[in-house]
């Protein structure tokens, strides 16, 4: 089953990959790697904002962090070119989760792209991860993730 077709079967569409919103680049690539700049938590009504232990709980919090997955696989399609069977493997995310400092469940958050990486691309989604609560992320977002990727 190809990247294309998992996600198909998941009902997901990747979107054009986002364009940054500052003097970087969305993605480098240095060999069979794909360093994706952070992507922020995204819907389709905007924004998804929020803070998590005051006025977002872990389920929409995780949700937020599956958006954020979708636009790292719309990055790395970018990188290869619109071809995402290209991608080898998720080798490592980095999330970021704004929170208040009594919460404790950040990598609860997370799961939700962790989750979603292994169901759109089986055992070639299982990674590496860290998750980190922060006081506050851009534009007041609830989630920020940045990820490394291989590639052929």
């Amino acid at each position: 089953m190809t990247h294309e077709s998992r996600l198909a079967a998941l009902g997901v569409t990747l979107p054009a990959a986002p364009a940054p919103a500052a003097n970087y680049v969305p993605f480098v690539v240095l060999g069979d790697l794909v360093h994706v700049s952070g992507q922020i938590s995204n819907g389709p009504d905007g924004f998804i904002t929020g803070r998590l232990g005051a006025d977002m709980d872990v389920e929409a919090g995780a949700a937020a962090a599956r958006s954020c997955a979708i636009s790292l696989l719309a990055q790395v399609k970018a990188a290869c070119g619109g071809d995402l069977e290209r991608l080898v493997r998720v080798v490592k995310l980095v999330g970021f989760v704004n929170s208040t400092p009594e919460f404790t469940d950040q990598p609860k958050v997370i799961n939700g792209a962790s989750d979603f990486m292994v169901a759109a691309l089986g055992d070639a989604g299982r990674h590496a991860r860290s998750a980190v609560g922060v006081a506050a992320l851009p534009l007041g977002v609830a989630v920020e993730i940045e990820g490394l990727f291989q590639i052929r």
